[in-house]
């Protein structure tokens, strides 16, 4: 079937946004967490982040536009830290309930089941039941006005995993570690490797990489 850009704009708007959010394919699923000035914790799923660049190693994620209270990239902005952590198969439900709407004064670590957890001296909370957790500050944030989205920016400061998980050449194995995707706003995915390969030259075959 083919589908114009006409088309596509003439959906219903549940129908357009399910069908735009799932062509893209899986991507990643983290919870992000903040907490304010006045030491209110909050969490939130998002499924937009790209890998910007490793020197200096810098994640971004896309937040969709301010029309309604998104409390936590007015947080973000003004203390400057956050982490993110990787929804794995166990709390599927859990992080998918952060998506709720919530008022600022309640944390989502709370009314979902999380335990916030804090690490000297970085001042925003992790997820205590993440198997892998970030920690980030703020670098900039960039209005895409194309579609009043902002492109926000933040640098790695540090990073919890467990070292069976990291493979001899810094490869994290996301599998073992039962980080899950997500295909469109709520659909969860396993993770499953089909194979590594070794990075690719002009005119060699591709050649696999063993674990």
């Amino acid at each position: 079937m083919k589908f114009t850009q006409a088309q596509i704009l003439d959906f219903e708007s549940l129908y357009r946004r399910n069908f735009m959010n799932s062509i893209t394919g899986v991507k990643s699923a983290g919870l992000i967490g903040t907490v304010s000035t006045k030491q209110q914790t909050n969490l939130a799923i998002f499924n937009s982040f790209v890998h910007i660049g490793a020197t200096p190693p810098h994640i971004g994620f896309v937040m969709r536009p301010t029309t309604v209270d998104r409390h936590n990239i007015d947080t973000i902005q003004s203390q400057g830290f956050y982490t993110i952590n990787h929804v794995h198969t166990a709390i599927i439900e859990q992080a998918h309930q952060t998506s709720a709407k919530y008022d600022s004064a309640t944390s989502e670590f709370e009314a979902c089941g999380f335990t916030p957890a804090f690490k000297t001296p970085f001042t925003a909370p992790y997820v205590k039941e993440a198997t892998i957790q970030l920690g980030l500050s703020f670098v900039e944030s960039i209005h895409i006005k194309s579609n009043d989205v902002h492109l926000v920016i933040g640098e790695v400061k540090e990073v919890y995993v467990e070292e069976k998980y990291i493979q001899a050449d810094g490869f994290i194995d996301l599998a073992q570690a039962a980080t899950v995707g997500i295909g469109g706003l709520d659909a969860y995915y396993k993770i499953t490797p089909l194979a590594r390969f070794a990075y690719a030259r002009p005119d060699q075959p591709v050649k696999p990489l063993e674990n």
